[in-house]
Formats: C-alpha cells, sequence, structure tokens
C-alpha cells in the first residue's frame, strides 16, 4: 500500500493536471484493444506444434493485421496473391503486400 501511495505523491502534480484538462483519456482501452490479438496470438503459438508452426502462425498473424491496418480484405488478399505470387519476379513482392496490393484484373 505504501508502495501505490507514494506512488500517486510522485505523480501528484499530473493527476492535478488530469483533473483540470477535460481533453485527457481517462482509460487506455484503445490501446488495450490493439495489443489483444497480439496475447492472444501469443497464448495461441503454444500449441503451434513447433518452432516452425508458431512463426507461421505469427506470419499470418501479421499479414493479417496489415491487411486490417492497409483497409483490405485478408481473404481476398490470400487468394489474390496465392494466385498470383508463381508468376511474380521477386523484385515486384513488394506490390503484392496489403498496403500496396492492387486487385488483379
Amino acid at each position: 500500500m505504501g508502495k501505490a501511495i507514494n506512488y500517486t505523491l510522485n505523480l501528484w502534480d499530473e493527476l492535478c493536471q488530469y483533473t483540470e484538462d477535460g481533453s485527457y483519456i481517462i482509460d487506455n482501452n484503445n490501446v488495450e484493444n490493439k495489443v489483444r490479438p497480439v496475447a492472444i496470438g501469443r497464448k495461441n503459438y503454444l500449441f503451434a506444434g513447433s518452432e516452425k508452426g508458431a512463426k507461421r502462425a505469427a506470419m499470418f498473424y501479421t499479414l493479417s493485421s496489415i491487411c486490417k491496418m492497409a483497409d483490405v480484405e485478408p481473404h481476398a488478399w490470400y487468394t489474390d496473391i496465392l494466385n498470383r505470387i508463381s508468376d511474380t519476379k521477386p523484385s515486384k513482392y513488394d506490390d503484392l503486400l496489403p498496403q500496396n496490393w492492387k486487385v488483379s484484373s
């Protein structure tokens, strides 16, 4: 309890600023929601079967998250990329990343 009180006293000025300025946000729910998939993924990697399996799962989680950030539907992206990648030169792989992806015609 003493540590908690000492912590509060050391941050007293900042806490007072919070009460005087309505623009400060009281919680960090936005950040918590952003890191939740990482925590869930970390827990799921325990059951990947092998280190290689865990690395592959992490790769898919990462690519799916990048799709979400780039406002790209992951299923459409994976389907298109898997159909195109064998005909794509390695120097053009960057064009296939979710943030650079354009649906093939």
